[in-house]
Parts: structure tokens; C-alpha cells; sequence
């Protein structure tokens, strides 16, 4: 398949969407962009919520392809998860169905295996078809889009490449995430293998750089191509000099994948928990 043109990406206002704005076109992509928020310097932007069908079915009419960051990105109450990131979803969905559109990438999470008690070195990389045992709401409702994922393709033929994103920031901001970080710009490395990659029905990675303290396998994601170059262990001196060592023994915070998504209650307002 050769890489799109035309992409749709949602959730362009977002964190990761803003940081996407800036490094996919390089890779030759025209950005069509949505969100429920205004897109700062961006007045072609369509301004509209995943539960607006007519908007949606604009918004994705002449694309190639869709990028899908859209949604709450936090734990929240189940009935704004439900709106937002499984109907909102399966709206979008319905609207690539109705236009054609053949590929999507979804914006999955490892909170999808959030419960997943953090391996020890003896045990190895965590693989892909770990069991999923999502941490809170919204680690549920990446189970829900992955399985959405499947059954389109399985009906529809419509392809996706589910992306379970670690952290995708600058830098990371705690120990746990030297672990789980992705790089900006790994992060456009592996969006754009994942829109540009043959043949993958729906395909299912993980998404980091490669991390030294890396946890779960990026086989899958190298297949599609993707060749990440980052690492998180030159910020591993001052987040261990601030927070000490990486302890899954005795921290509750760090005994499971999910990290501060699975303490009771769980880190709803905390962004960098991610």
C-alpha cells in the first residue's frame, strides 16, 4: 500500500495530535484536522464532537486514511468514556465504512493491559497477545476500539493498525515511563509505518521507543517497518536522582503495567501518569 495522502486526524488539538501536526507532513501527508476543540492556528480545522455523524462523514469524504487520537485520554466517569471514546468510535467507524475509507491507525492504549503485574527481567519482554486486563474506563474502551478494529476489518475490510501507546511526550516525566516513553518523533515514525504498511488486516502493537528499560516487544511494530531511533535513558539520571529506583516489589504504582491507573482510586486528573 503506498502511503496516503489524504490523512484525517482527529483529535488534532490534543497532546499527541499537536505534536503529529508538526512532524507527519514531513513524511507527505495533507492533514485534514478535527477536534470538539478549536485547533490553534489551523481556521480549516473542522470544530466538531465524534457524536456529530454529519460531521463526521465530512470530515472523512476524500481521505485516504485516518488517524484516530480523538477522545478522553484520562480515566473519567464511565458515562463520558462511553460517549466519547467507544460510541464516538464506533461513529467514526461508521463514517470511513459510508466513504470508503480503507485504513485507519487507533490510538489504543497499554492501559488496555493495564493489569498486567510488571514483568520481572527472568520473564521477558511482555508480548501482544498478552491477555488484555484494562486498568479503569478508559483502558476498557481501547479494549472495546481494538475489538470494534476487528470486526470491521472482519466485515468491512476496513484495515487497522491498533497502536498501544506508552507515553508520547518530549520527555518522559517518572521512572515508570523510561520504560514506556515514545519519542515525538518515533511516535510519527510509527504512525506513518502503521498508515503506510501492506496488507495488515488489523494488526495489533506496541508503541515506544527503544528504550533501554523497554518492557513489552516491538516485533509487531518493527514488521510494519517501523525503526525507532530514541531512547529514554538519557533522562534516566535526574528521574532516578528525583524519585529513586524503579521498585514493582514494593511500589503500588509500579507493580503493574498500568502504573498509577490501577491504585484505588485511580490517577484520574494526573497526566503524566500516563
Amino acid at each position: 500500500m503506498a502511503a496516503p495522502r489524504t490523512v484525517l486526524l482527529t483529535g488534532a488539538a490534543g497532546g499527541v495530535g499537536t505534536l503529529m501536526r508538526e512532524l507527519l507532513p514531513a513524511y507527505g501527508y495533507e492533514l485534514r484536522l478535527l477536534d470538539v476543540a478549536p485547533v490553534p492556528d489551523a481556521p480549516q480545522a473542522l470544530t466538531a464532537d465524534l457524536s456529530d455523524r454529519a460531521a463526521l462523514r465530512e470530515a472523512v469524504a476524500g481521505t485516504d486514511a485516518i488517524l484516530h487520537l480523538a477522545g478522553i485520554s484520562l480515566e473519567a466517569p464511565f458515562e463520558e468514556i462511553l460517549e466519547a471514546n467507544i460510541t464516538g468510535t464506533y461513529n467514526l467507524y461508521e463514517a470511513a465504512r459510508e466513504a470508503g475509507v480503507r485504513r485507519v491507525v487507533f490510538a489504543s492504549s497499554n492501559h488496555a493491559v493495564g493489569y498486567t503485574p510488571w514483568p520481572r527481567p527472568e520473564q521477558g519482554l511482555i508480548p501482544i497477545d498478552t491477555p488484555r486486563r484494562p486498568d479503569t474506563f478508559y483502558g476498557l474502551s481501547k479494549c472495546f476500539g481494538e475489538d470494534l478494529a476487528q470486526l470491521y476489518w472482519d466485515r468491512h475490510g476496513i484495515e487497522t493498525v491498533s497502536i498501544r501507546i506508552g507515553s508520547c511526550f518530549p520527555k518522559p516525566f517518572n521512572v515508570r515511563m523510561l520504560a514506556v516513553w515514545m519519542s515525538p518523533e518515533d511516535g510519527a515514525r510509527l504512525f506513518h509505518a502503521a498508515l503506510s504498511a501492506p496488507d495488515v488486516g488489523h494488526t495489533v502493537v506496541y508503541g515506544s521507543s527503544a528504550n533501554t528499560r523497554l518492557v513489552w516487544d516491538l516485533a509487531p511494530a518493527r514488521a510494519l517497518g517501523y525503526e525507532p531511533e530514541d531512547d529514554s535513558e538519557r533522562f534516566a539520571a535526574e528521574l532516578v536522582a528525583a524519585e529513586g529506583e524503579f521498585d514493582a516489589e514494593s511500589n503500588p504504582d509500579h507493580a503493574y503495567l498500568g502504573g498509577g491507573f490501577v491504585t484505588d482510586p485511580p490517577l484520574w486528573a494526573n497526566r503524566h501518569a500516563r
